[in-house]
């Protein structure tokens, strides 16, 4: 192998190295999201900046798609992300189902899900 053609794909294998671990892995799938901010989010508002800095953790935590928040946790109890992620009619019940539910059912006077939406907080906490 010719000196330039190594040092190319040297160069070329490190740019992917390099953009690859600077990516943002996205976990939430995307018809949920876009669901929720056409439902919940409007331009300009306090919740719109909260959706828009949380990105994926307005469902989940961490760095695994499988943990979730008890907003996601409620709403992966009503949607299966094979079979449900183009339906978008049971989408948006189950965001109407969801919100719906107290915040946090060990707290009698915890408020619902609607509402930390409603007051433009992001429904699972801050992540």
């Amino acid at each position: 192998m010719k000196r330039s053609s190594r040092h190319a794909l040297l160069v070329c294998a490190g740019l992917v190295v390099i953009a690859g671990g600077s990516s943002r892995e996205a976990f939430a799938i995307k018809q949920f999201a876009d669901e929720f901010k056409a439902v919940y989010v409007k331009e300009g508002t306090p919740l719109a900046a909260a959706v828009e800095e949380a990105k994926c953790n307005v469902c989940h935590v961490g760095k695994s798609k499988k943990d979730r928040n008890a907003y996601g946790n409620a709403l992966a109890e009503r949607l299966d992300k094979k079979e449900d992620a183009k339906n978008v009619e049971k989408i948006r019940k189950a965001l109407e189902e969801v919100a719906a539910l107290s915040s946090d059912p060990s707290k009698p006077d915890a408020p619902t899900f609607g509402k930390l939406i409603e007051e433009g907080k992001l429904p699972g906490g801050t992540p």
